[in-house]
């Protein structure tokens, strides 16, 4: 049974705790006849899946669809669901999609992505470290505070900071230069850092991608304004890629464009329903059947119904 109230609010607390980012739909306009109530909520999980209830599987195709290019692309959306031959119409920030399978009726949902908080790990006890967990605080990042020896980088972290002052930087930088995490840090000095860079056992390559000394150059002298100058260079690389100050001009063109094909590699693929033309999301949860060695995916139970009745029919015409 789809979930509701304190059991919908419970599983997307148990999300958010396990940093899996999901879709919060929520229908804010109902047009009768639809079984849809303003207020009704779900959520997209990044498999496809959908707990809750926003009107059925014709409406739950198009949720699905868009729900998961909201979360491949990080910005809401208002979808409107009405009944007629698929098409579909685009405006900034909405979509309109018709669907043949609606039996009447409208409905209007909001789908607000909701992304886990970039995990940083700063590595050290010292007041730079402290200072990075303060102001990262500001920044809704996951600042987590460790040492060298107890530091487990993961790749789907935003950093990792060394801060540590010379206690046991190198494992940690190596464990996050070997699995990719996307900005590695060094706080110190210029000589010192080129020392420490000099001993990990990593390539050139990986060894280039340390930002040491970590910050752009602001002229901080005080360990907040240090993390600040740190913090406001991760903001940089997180948005637009390497600073001149950190990369040469191929180098970044290079890896911003790596950035912009992973982006785009991230939006599901989409599919279009063999029986009634409606676009939908492939993936494996929304319906589907295997026919021919091919995947097909529908919109409805009926719609799969149809198809498995006469299959080489929608086959031959899709």
């Amino acid at each position: 049974m789809p979930l509701h109230g304190d059991a919908l609010a419970a599983r997307a607390q148990e999300l958010i705790e396990r940093r899996e980012p999901f879709v919060r739909a929520t229908v804010v306009r109902a047009q009768h006849p639809t079984s849809a109530h303003a207020g009704d909520t779900a959520l997209v999980l990044a498999n496809g899946e959908i707990d809750g209830f926003l009107g059925g599987t014709c409406v739950e195709a198009s949720v699905r669809e868009y729900g998961l290019q909201t979360l491949s692309k990080h910005e809401p959306l208002l979808l409107r669901v009405v009944p007629g031959e698929p098409s579909r119409i685009r405006e900034e920030g909405a979509v309109e999609v018709a669907n043949p399978c609606l039996s009447g009726g409208a409905v209007e949902i909001f789908l607000e992505p909701q992304m886990p908080a970039p995990r940083v790990v700063v590595v050290g006890a010292t007041p730079v470290a402290q200072a990075l967990g303060a102001l990262g605080a500001l920044l809704d990042l996951d600042v987590q505070l460790t040492n060298g020896t107890a530091a487990e980088p993961r790749a789907d972290d935003a950093a990792l900071i060394v801060a540590s002052q010379g206690r046991n930087e190198e494992p940690s930088l190596e464990a996050a230069l070997r699995i990719g995490v996307p900005y590695v840090a060094l706080v110190a000095s210029r000589t010192r850092g080129a020392a420490v860079l000099a001993s990990l056992d990593v390539d050139d390559e990986q060894r280039a991608r340390v930002h040491s000394p970590a910050g752009l150059l602001l002229g901080g002298r005080t360990p907040a304004e240090i993390a600040l100058s740190i913090l406001a260079e991760l903001v940089s690389v997180r948005s637009i890629g390497p600073t001149v100050e950190t990369a040469t001009v191929e180098t970044a063109t290079v890896e911003t464009a790596t950035a912009e094909t992973a982006s785009a590699s991230a939006v599901p693929a989409s599919a279009v329903d063999p029986v009634c033309g409606m676009s939908v999301a492939a993936v494996e949860s929304t319906l589907h059947a295997e026919y021919s060695g091919a995947s097909y995916y529908f919109c409805s139970a009926e719609c799969r119904r149809a198809f498995l009745a006469d299959p080489e029919r929608y086959a031959s015409a899709s």
